[in-house]
């Protein structure tokens, strides 16, 4: 336990003398996740709105400000013929385009349910299906009283995130991102570098095991780890306002299985590479940008192909982003967050067996 204690202590003097890895560790993950913060939002407003009223009746007026009013539509014009509708989409000057048939009035003053036309831009299939999802409740809510004789009236509630902000769903991922960038990047450079500069070689002939070796030089970048967790979630809740309804502790718990999948995973980079710039781009395009498309972190898991959902029981991110999203969002505990935490603890320890023999191999 000295000599591994020495090890320690000579990693994290070499961090400190590293004038780059101090900020890349730190300051690297904080604006990393104030630039993904601010701009992975999905949230569709302001969408121009290109209106033709066939009607020009105070209901239809009524319609179209309920639309402006809303803050999801803003009115950028109106046509007098529905073949003026497609060139101001193509121009892109509208995204979606409101038309309001002859005898709306009457219909909505008869109590029969009038009916509207939304042309809708297509091109960018998520704003298309959001702003008809706003259209869609604008115009109900328009039409008149609902029939509820004899008939069903659904009353919808949104639990967890009840305004939908696609911020809430992002900004805790983001903290898995951080912690591939410290805890499997940074170590395979840093193993690599060792190589590089020929002090590998030293440290093989000096009186020291290969497993002290391994987690002397893992155990500085864990911790940081551990302090980037702590800085990350203080800036989601704080700054962006994102709630944290489970345990910090608990969150903290059980990002050590998630640890052990990168430091060993970012161990096992460093022995298939010999210098630092393709430990960067192994770790990156080899595994982290894998990782993060398959996980579930930004595509649904459950609209992939039946292959691929089979392939991403092996991918740590994937449980790690439900462990996050579940302790902020829906506050979940170990009850039900445990089947996740063995999934990394079983990814992780056949990792970093894998790769510490791999490592030990190769000084030997």
């Amino acid at each position: 336990m000295r000599a591994l204690f020495r090890v320690i202590v000579k990693e994290f003097q070499q961090l400190r003398r590293d004038k780059r890895m101090i900020p890349a560790m730190i300051i690297g993950p904080m604006v990393q996740l104030l630039a993904l913060g601010y701009a992975a939002n999905n949230d569709v407003t302001d969408i121009p709105l290109l209106l033709l009223d066939d009607d020009h009746g105070a209901a239809s007026r009524a319609l179209v400000d309920r639309f402006t009013a809303s803050g999801y539509f803003r009115l950028v014009g109106s046509v007098g013929a529905e073949s003026e509708i497609e060139p101001q989409l193509v121009r892109g000057r509208a995204q979606v385009a409101l038309v309001i048939p002859p005898g709306f009035g009457r219909d909505v003053a008869a109590g029969r349910a009038p009916r509207v036309q939304l042309i809708v831009d297509g091109s960018d299939s998520t704003s298309a299906v959001v702003g008809l999802s706003y259209a869609s409740r604008i115009v109900t809510a328009a039409g008149g009283r609902p029939d509820t004789r004899g008939g069903v009236e659904l009353v919808s509630r949104v639990w967890y995130n009840p305004d939908l902000k696609s911020r809430w769903f992002y900004v805790p991922a983001i903290l898995a991102m951080v912690l591939m960038l410290v805890t499997m990047i940074l170590p395979s450079m840093a193993v690599v570098r060792e190589k590089e500069m020929g002090t590998l070689e030293q440290i093989i002939v000096s009186p020291i095991r290969p497993w002290q070796l391994v987690l002397g030089k893992l155990f500085p970048f864990a911790c940081v780890g551990f302090l980037d967790t702590l800085l990350v979630s203080a800036v989601a809740v704080g700054l962006f306002r994102v709630p944290l309804r489970g345990s910090l502790a608990l969150l903290v718990l059980l990002t050590v299985p998630f640890l052990f999948c990168t430091l060993g995973l970012g161990l096992f980079v460093s022995t298939l590479v010999r210098t630092q710039q393709q430990a960067m781009m192994s770790a990156v395009y080899l595994v982290m940008v894998p990782m993060i498309y398959l996980s579930g972190l930004i595509f649904p898991v459950e609209n992939m192909p039946a292959a691929i959902q089979k392939f991403t029981v092996i991918i740590p991110l994937k449980y790690y982003t439900h462990i996050i999203r579940g302790i902020f969002l829906r506050g979940s505990g170990l009850d039900v967050l445990w089947p996740d935490a063995v999934a990394l603890l079983i990814i992780g320890a056949t990792v970093f067996v894998l790769a510490s023999l791999r490592f030990r191999k190769s000084l030997d």
